[in-house]
C-alpha cells in the first residue's frame, strides 16, 4: 500500500490536488509530488471580490489563483484554473441569501464542499484520470475494519474541520484524501512549507466567508435580493413589541449585542420569524434547547440507530465541542435529544454527529438544523 492507501506505487497513482492558493493545499501538493505521485493541481475561480464590493482591482480570488500557479510552477506540476463562478453563484451564494431571508443562519462552506468541491470537482478529477482527490482540510480519513473509509476529528482540535465536512458521502470517501489531518499544529504545516521552499509559507489564513468581503454578509444579500430586506417588529416572548428592526438578516439566534433596546434587562435573539418579519427576543434561559430536529441527513456510520436510539455526541456550532445526545431517526429526518440543554441552537446551522465526545472521535454524519422550540415556549403569535 502507498501512503494514500492504494495498492500501487506512487508513480502509478494520479492525484488531483484542490489548490486554493493557501499554505495548506500547497503543502499537500508539494509533499505528494515529493513522494513521487503523479500530481495535478486544480484551482477553482469561484467569485470576484472586486465585483462583490463594486471596486475593481480588489480581487482577492485573483491573488489566490496567482499564488497557486506559482506553487505549481515551483514544484513542477500541471496546473489548471476552472471557472466555476456560475455554479458557485447558483449552488452556494444564492442559497446563502435565500436562507438568511427565511430566518436561518446558513453555513455556505458546507454547501460549497457538498456541491462544488466534492461533487463537481470530483467529477473533473475523474475525467482527468485521477485515482485520488486530495485537499488541505484538517480531518483524518482512514480505512475501517469493514474495508470502507471513515472520517475522524483532526489531531489539532483548533484546526479540526470535521464540522464542515459532515456532508461527504461514503462514495466520495473512497477517493478523497486529507493528508494534513494528523498534524498537531498549524506551525507544523508552515514548517513543512518552508522546508519545501514554498512561497506561501507565511501567507495568512483566510478569514470569514470567502465571497463576503470585510464580513458584511448583509450587504451581499441586499445586493443579490434588492427590496427583499424589510423592517419589522422586535417582539418579546411575552408578546410586547419593544421596537423596530431593519431586517431579520441582521440578526442570528443567540445574539445579544446590537439589539438597541433600552429595557433594563439583558435580552437575546430567541427566534427569527421570517413570515411575520419579527425578531423575537427574551432572557438567556429562553435560548435553552434539548431536542434538535434535523433534516437532509448524511449518514457515515456503519449502522442506523434503532428504535431506542443511539448514544452519540452532537455539535451545533463549529466553535463548540460535541455534547452527549440520543439520536433517533424519524420519517422526516432525525432528532437529537441532548442530555443537557444547549443555548442558541440556530435553524440553518449544522448538527454534526460523532460517535463520542473524544477529541479524535469518528464523524458519523449530520444534517441541517430545523426550527426548534426552546424550553421556554411562550412565543409571541
Amino acid at each position: 500500500m502507498n501512503s494514500l492507501g492504494l495498492p500501487r506505487a506512487p508513480g502509478d497513482t494520479r492525484v488531483v490536488v484542490a489548490m486554493s492558493g493557501g499554505v495548506d493545499s500547497s503543502v499537500v501538493a508539494a509533499m505528494l509530488k515529493k513522494e513521487g505521485y503523479d500530481v495535478i493541481g486544480i484551482t477553482l475561480q469561484l467569485y470576484d471580490h472586486g465585483d462583490a464590493i463594486h471596486r475593481k482591482g480588489a480581487c482577492c480570488a485573483g491573488q489566490d489563483i496567482h499564488d497557486a500557479r506559482r506553487v505549481a510552477e515551483a514544484i513542477n506540476i500541471p496546473h489548471y484554473v476552472l471557472d466555476y463562478e456560475d455554479r458557485f453563484r447558483q449552488e452556494v451564494i444564492d442559497r446563502f441569501a435565500e436562507s438568511y431571508l427565511s430566518g436561518e443562519t446558513p453555513i455556505p462552506c458546507v454547501e460549497c464542499n457538498r456541491s462544488i468541491k466534492f461533487r463537481d470537482l470530483l467529477k473533473t478529477a475523474k475525467e482527468l484520470g485521477a485515482d485520488i482527490l486530495a485537499t488541505g482540510h484538517y480531518i483524518v480519513d482512514r480505512a475501517l475494519p469493514n474495508g470502507k473509509r471513515g472520517l475522524f476529528r483532526a489531531a489539532d482540535p483548533h484546526r479540526d474541520q470535521s464540522y464542515f465536512l459532515y456532508a461527504t458521502t461514503p462514495e466520495q470517501l473512497e477517493i478523497l484524501r486529507f493528508p494534513l489531518g494528523e498534524l498537531k499544529t498549524k506551525e507544523e504545516t508552515r514548517a513543512m512549507a518552508r522546508e519545501l521552499g514554498l512561497s506561501v509559507a507565511e501567507k495568512a489564513d483566510s478569514q470569514d466567508i470567502c465571497f463576503v468581503p470585510e464580513g458584511k454578509y448583509s450587504d451581499i444579500i441586499e445586493r443579490l435580493k434588492p427590496g427583499a430586506v424589510a423592517p419589522g417588529d422586535v417582539v418579546h416572548i411575552d408578546g410586547r413589541v419593544l421596537g423596530q428592526h431593519e431586517g431579520i438578516i441582521h440578526y442570528t439566534v443567540g445574539q445579544r449585542r446590537g439589539l438597541k433596546l433600552a429595557t433594563g434587562e439583558p435580552l437575546y435573539v430567541i427566534k427569527l420569524d421570517a413570515e411575520k418579519g419579527q425578531v423575537i427576543v427574551g432572557p438567556r434561559e429562553a435560548l435553552a434547547t434539548k431536542t434538535i430536529r434535523i433534516n437532509d441527513i448524511n449518514w457515515l456510520g456503519d449502522e442506523l440507530p434503532g428504535p431506542e436510539g443511539m448514544e452519540v455526541a452532537v455539535r451545533v456550532r463549529s466553535t463548540r465541542e460535541p455534547r452527549p445526545a440520543i439520536l433517533r431517526f424519524t420519517e422526516n429526518g432525525a432528532e437529537a435529544e441532548l442530555l443537557q440543554s444547549e443555548d442558541g441552537v440556530s435553524p440553518g446551522q449544522a448538527c454534526v454527529i460523532y460517535d463520542s465526545e473524544d477529541p479524535r472521535a469518528r464523524l458519523l454524519g449530520g444534517g441541517t438544523i430545523l426550527r426548534n422550540e426552546p424550553v421556554i415556549t411562550k412565543i409571541a403569535v
